[in-house]
């Protein structure tokens, strides 16, 4: 097993012309005026990319799974600044399966869904460090079809339904025909992409081509060991620091409140004992529209309309707001959010200016499950009308 760097509006229907949806919306043409009632279709609340990691955990895949750890805030950083058509900012899922690893119920075919599609970033990392490796059967066909199985993928046509599958032994494993994954996933319009663990000419004649190539999807080969390059820049260290000024923006309420703080601050953690890297990519991803914490932090809570502050509770309020009026509690969370976006904001400049420099100073190639993840996902966005700023 070797290197995975390189892994993470519908339209009104009128009654003259059967227009596409969401994504892949046509420019409106002039109406003219008509006698028949047509039907009105509503346009869904949002938007959805939804992908489905599936990694082998099996022995000699750790750079693979380390791979995937310091990946994620790529893809998260990439859809920051996607579109659907001219308007829709899509909402990004995770989903993480593990299998090929002995420690797994072999009634199960060592197979387990460590998260289902989430958008919480931080539990989404948190499982992913969860991982460990372990000799086992890898059996591609049937992990594919779990996930198809399992997963809530949706049935709106315009959201991009990908599913990511890492491993190194033969796709043919298992009783399940990774053919016959392939015809689920078809019938629910889920690409799914293969990215083999070692030399490209072996994943083909052992099928990781094909299983790719069955529904429309990329097949990537990389080298899972290979060493994450990290190239410092003059505003890496200004980045981390404003992250954690940032964190201070949060306000914690509810029962989940402390916990969720507690995690927030283990997967800064986690990244920076990966590298600085890996640092300050996450803390570009918290300065995003996609790091959202509704469920535990009242900024959020309050912008989202998911909470009302006279809803809560006074013993589910930190201790600073406990004894505050409504109209105090407001404006201490009013002054929060305008202390965050002005240091989102900050963040966001910089790393325009990181990107620019490590663009100048990058002598090769890095991060190969980056690249293969990122690849691919643009080149079947397209396909469906998405586009980037």
């Amino acid at each position: 097993m070797k290197h995975l760097k390189h892994l993470f509006g519908i339209a009104l229907m009128t009654m003259a012309t059967g227009t596409l949806y969401g994504c892949n919306l046509k420019a409106h043409q002039p109406e003219t005026a008509s006698l028949v009632t047509t039907a009105v279709v509503e346009k869904p609340a949002k938007q959805y990319v939804k992908i489905a990691l599936l990694l082998d955990t099996s022995n000699s895949m750790d750079g693979l799974i380390n791979q995937a750890k310091a990946q994620l805030w790529d893809i998260v950083n990439e859809f920051t600044h996607a579109r659907c058509g001219n308007e829709t900012r899509p909402l990004l899922q995770i989903a993480l399966y593990e299998y090929g690893n002995d420690n797994l119920a072999s009634s199960e075919g060592y197979i387990r869904q460590v998260l289902g599609f989430s958008e919480d970033l931080d539990e989404i990392s948190e499982k992913l460090f969860s991982l460990t490796t372990n000799g086992g059967e890898e059996f591609c066909g049937e992990v594919i079809q779990t996930s198809l199985k399992q997963l809530e993928w949706g049935k709106n046509a315009d959201d991009l339904k990908m599913i990511f599958i890492a491993g190194n032994e033969p796709f043919t494993q298992g009783k399940l025909n990774y053919r016959d994954a392939a015809h689920t996933a078809k019938e629910n319009d889920v690409i799914v992409n293969t990215i083999f663990c070692g030399n490209y000419e072996q994943g083909i004649s052992t099928e990781w081509k094909n299983g790719a190539t069955l529904t429309g999807g990329e097949y990537m080969a990389i080298d899972h060991n290979r060493q994450v390059v990290h190239i410092e820049t003059p505003y890496d260290d200004i980045i981390i620091q404003l992250n954690s000024k940032l964190n201070k923006t949060y306000v914690s309420y509810g029962y989940l409140g402390a916990e969720k703080e507690a995690a927030q601050a283990a997967q800064d953690m986690r990244a920076n004992e990966m590298n600085k890297g890996v640092a300050v990519k996450r803390s570009v991803s918290k300065s995003s529209r996609l790091y959202k914490n509704s469920k535990w932090d009242l900024v959020d809570a309050i912008e989202e309309d998911e909470m009302e502050v006279s809803e809560i509770a006074v013993e589910d309020l930190p201790k600073e707001l406990q004894g505050k009026s409504e109209k105090e509690i407001k404006e201490y969370v009013e002054d929060k959010k305008e202390e965050r976006e002005k240091i989102q904001k900050q963040i966001q400049d910089l790393n325009i200016k990181r990107e620019a420099y490590i663009a100048k100073n990058q002598k090769e190639e890095t991060g190969e499950l980056e690249n293969a993840l990122l690849s691919a996902i643009k080149n079947q966005a397209a396909k469906k009308n998405y586009k980037w700023d």
